[in-house]
């Protein structure tokens, strides 16, 4: 079995990172961010195993776990959010949900 070099997967890792930025930027739909974000965090996920596994080290595993984390209580929390402004809004586009005053 052939070895996958590092910059490969730091090459993956920064393709899907761009394309995270691109959809939080351009989009225009509270759902695309939301996802887009998720996106960038499973980009750097990535890169901290392919990190971690160069330089069999268990840090980067350590930190994945932590991120995995963060990100599982972002969607509880980022899901509960989006919910409220479409019961209050009726629409999910960020153009219309830029104001705090309901």
């Amino acid at each position: 079995m052939g070895h996958i070099p590092l910059s490969w997967y730091l090459i993956l890792s920064a393709i899907l990172f761009g394309t995270g930025i691109a959809g939080f930027v351009y989009r225009k739909s509270v759902i695309t961010v939301f996802m887009s974000i998720e996106l960038m965090l499973n980009a750097v996920n990535l890169s901290f195993v392919a990190f971690s596994y160069q330089l069999q080290r268990i840090d980067g595993h350590i930190y994945s776990f932590f991120v995995m984390v963060v990100a599982a209580a972002e969607a509880a929390v980022g899901l509960a959010i989006i919910l409220t402004i479409f019961k209050n809004r009726g629409t999910l586009q960020i153009d219309e949900v830029d104001s705090m005053k309901l």
